[in-house]
């Protein structure tokens, strides 16, 4: 929900049902990045209700924009940590599944080596 002037569309407060400090504090720094934002900040009307109020003021591009661009940007930073995380997951299985391999093979060679002598 927007609540904002009918006049001055730079200057506007979001209110996000069901969410908390998790979100809005994201948001809050993904804005924050922007050039065109003057302010913005984040408040929790009271601790029991499930709703976070975003404020929004611009240096004169729509706050609404803003937003939208915002929230994209903070996708696309999600979508770029869980590609690093998938792949240095990968990684690691890979480069443990090599060491249990050559763990094995240091084994037996040496059993080879004890029998041997």
């Amino acid at each position: 929900m927007e609540h904002g002037s009918f006049t001055d569309n730079s200057v506007a407060t979001f209110s996000l049902t069901d969410e908390d400090h998790t979100i809005a504090n994201a948001v809050r720094f993904t804005l924050n990045q922007d050039p065109r934002v003057t302010f913005c900040g984040y408040s929790i009307p009271h601790p029991s209700e499930a709703r976070v109020n975003i404020r929004v003021e611009t240096t004169g591009d729509p706050a609404r924009e803003v937003l939208k661009d915002a929230c994209q940007n903070l996708m696309l930073m999600c979508r770029h940590v869980r590609c690093t995380f998938d792949k240095a997951v990968e990684d690691f299985k890979a480069s443990n599944a090599v060491k249990a391999m050559k763990i094995d093979s240091q084994d037996s060679s040496g059993d080879d080596s004890e029998e041997s002598e």
